[in-house]
């Protein structure tokens, strides 16, 4: 299975948006050891069983990311380091550099989506399935924190990283041109092609 059908398996029709993010209520209900939203009841079931989490279950892990303090960037050593490997093709030593990001910050989209490309090389099926799942779980948190249709309604990402993977998924290409707004939390990216126009919020706030 190519990258290619991997963007087509994700691009599976949501049923529009849900409310409004509210972040403090997710960094609560995160650290809320009774709360059903609890971290580590959450990253329990994404690591072993991501189709039996929710949407709203999504959301937290997804947007929760903001409030870890032991998040993988793409700037770190280690990381590079994994990219180095599958640039190489040596997938076996990416897969091996990956589970120990992977286990540092499993909701990493980056992490998982080299992984992901790394066990199609290598085909190892079953690992396969299992993080195409989450990786399907975190991208429909984006996709449900908007439409995209207008800045106010504006999906909304983590990073620069995840908007690139999630513009993938969109088919978004190098036919669309980018323009930008900076806010004192956010950037909006506005992708524009025809009369076609797709907004994303990146965001950068301190909560």
């Amino acid at each position: 299975m190519k990258c290619r059908v991997l963007f087509f398996i994700l691009m599976i029709p949501f049923l529009g948006f849900s409310q409004k993010l509210d972040f403090k209520e997710i960094e609560k209900n995160l650290s809320n050891e009774k709360s059903n939203y609890n971290y580590e009841k959450l990253i329990f079931k994404f690591k072993g069983m991501p189709k039996s989490l929710d949407s709203i279950e999504a959301r937290h892990l997804y947007y929760g990311r903001n409030f870890r303090n032991d998040k993988v960037s793409t700037i770190d050593d280690d990381f590079k380091d994994l990219a180095d490997s599958f640039k190489a093709g040596d997938f076996e030593e990416c897969i091996k550099k990956g589970k120990i990001l992977y286990t540092k910050d499993p909701t990493n989209l980056d992490v998982i989506l080299i992984l992901l490309r790394a066990y199609d090389q290598t085909k190892k099926v079953d690992d396969f399935v299992h993080h195409l799942s989450q990786l399907r779980l975190l991208t429909n948190a984006i996709r449900t924190s908007g439409d995209g249709k207008s800045e106010k309604t504006a999906f909304i990402v983590n990073s620069v990283g995840d908007e690139y993977i999630f513009l993938n998924i969109l088919n978004v290409g190098q036919d669309y041109s980018r323009h930008s707004k900076t806010y004192k939390d956010s950037v909006i990216d506005v992708w524009t092609k025809d009369s076609n126009s797709i907004y994303i919020k990146v965001l950068y706030m301190d909560f």
